[in-house]
């Protein structure tokens, strides 16, 4: 890594969904060891989730602008977490608002950024670049498999030829591997798309802004995804295509939603478990499971006899109360000594990167997937939405995890997850683990000095520099 002072000034505005915010906050740290000079725009609720990065890099500077007001979002939520599930389109309008203070910004500062990365979710960002003539990067929180089917979806359209047919399959013969999808597998941003309507023909001009902006910077890895990385620079013409990850926090950072444990007695659980035995169950920041569904693990986990961690994400808003999150009455109780069930945020990285842990059951969210291979885990995948059927079908194409389940409403088969999870870490599906140790050798090569991110990122900022 080159260090380096008195680089380019440049905007980062992250999305506010602590999945895309994350990994940004960690690029930024990348970029300013690196010599660059950072802004980051954020709205006054969300500055909190800065403290840690601010604390460790006194110098970036931070744009508070007001969340614009919009009539689907109640007055003081400014994260999608206190959002409905479905309420992405209320979001991007609302911050597609701050153009134009932001413009003025640009305008009145004797100083002004020389470049903006934002998320993939602000694609309106390309058009405030190019009214500024300055370079645009998109930051992918997603995988360069899923950039590349959203550029394919959002460039072509296309429809299913039975409007009511979930099971209708959409190919894609440019992508490698020219993977066939069925409609129902796609983004549910994506299913939603009316073509015609004006809030959706912006929301389409979004996502062909993000193809058309000067690069791109993925979290990702050459050694996981380089048929990938390499399709996309063919598909947009150019070689500014950065894989930048696994991007994961500096060392001691804090950071997280509250937990119904201290990390301390997670840890503490652990240290008295052999080597991979654990399996650890965690479908994120937003899933969150109906009672049938937590049933059905629940009785999968009680039958397969294995020691687990099981993060469960208690109701929020959008869910009918008593219907969702609420793990059966007497199962902690059954399960004394063997589970560990914690309610609310987890340390997950802590979590996997302990020995103990020997699989990962998981919903296939990227930052999960990438958390999971660089501590070395196998992967259970249960995709539900976004990009977490890419993320399976990658899982499982590169070795490192199977399909178990799919479908965010789908009720697992209890006998099949027993049988799965136990097996996972009986030994039995060692070929698996041995990919895994791998592929987490490669993640950790791949982010040292010399390694192909850490050069990419070096790449990145000497481009950046160059403008």
């Amino acid at each position: 890594m080159a260090i380096t002072d008195g680089g380019a000034h440049i905007l980062v505005f992250p999305y506010p969904a602590q999945g895309h915010m994350l990994p940004l906050l960690d690029l930024i740290h990348q970029l300013v060891l690196r010599g660059l000079t950072i802004t980051i725009l954020v709205t006054p609720k969300n500055l909190s989730i800065l403290k840690s990065l601010l604390s460790r890099h006194p110098s970036i500077k931070t744009l508070i602008l007001p969340f614009p007001s919009h009539p689907s979002i109640p007055a003081g939520v400014e994260n999608v977490k206190d959002l409905p599930s479905g309420s992405f389109i209320s979001m991007v309008s609302a911050l597609r608002q701050l153009h134009d203070p932001l413009l003025h910004w640009f305008r009145s500062n004797p100083s002004p950024p020389s470049a903006i990365i934002s998320d993939m979710f602000l694609g309106w960002t390309q058009h405030l670049a190019c009214q500024l003539n300055i370079p645009r990067i998109v930051f992918s929180p997603s995988g360069a498999i899923f950039v590349s089917l959203m550029n394919c979806l959002w460039r072509d359209t296309p429809q299913r030829d039975d409007p009511n047919d979930p099971d209708f399959p959409i190919s894609f013969p440019t992508i490698p591997g020219s993977p066939v999808y069925p409609w129902s597998q796609l983004s549910r941003m994506y299913q939603s798309y009316v073509p015609g309507d004006p809030q959706w023909e912006l929301t389409r001009d979004e996502f062909l802004a993000n193809i058309a902006s000067w690069g791109i910077a993925i979290n990702s890895f050459t050694d996981l995804e380089g048929h990938y990385i390499r399709h996309l620079e063919k598909d947009l013409g150019h070689d500014r295509v950065w894989a930048v990850g696994p991007l994961q926090p500096p060392a001691h950072t804090e950071r997280g939603g509250t937990m119904s444990d201290s990390a301390y007695d997670v840890m503490s659980w652990l240290d008295k478990r052999d080597d991979k035995s654990v399996v650890y169950v965690c479908f994120g920041s937003q899933a969150v499971l109906a009672n049938e569904q937590i049933e059905a693990l629940a009785v999968g986990l009680e039958r397969s006899g294995v020691h687990f961690i099981w993060c469960v994400k208690e109701a929020t808003v959008g869910h009918v109360a008593g219907n969702y999150g609420m793990v059966p009455d007497g199962f902690e109780d059954r399960v004394a000594g063997r589970g560990f069930v914690i309610r609310g945020w987890a340390p997950q990285v802590l979590i996997l990167r302990h020995s103990a842990v020997g699989s990962f059951l998981t919903h296939c969210g990227w930052n999960s997937v990438l958390e999971g291979i660089a501590a070395g885990v196998p992967l259970l995948a249960w995709p539900m939405t976004a990009d977490q059927f890419a993320d399976a079908r990658l899982v499982e194409e590169v070795g490192v995890g199977e399909k178990v389940c799919e479908g965010v409403v789908t009720v697992p088969n209890s006998e099949m997850l027993a049988k799965a999870m136990a097996e996972s870490v009986s030994g039995k599906r060692s070929k698996r683990q041995v990919k895994a140790m791998e592929l987490q050798k490669a993640a950790l090569e791949a982010v040292k000095d010399d390694g192909s991110s850490s050069k990419d990122l070096d790449q990145l900022v000497k481009e950046i520099n160059g403008v």
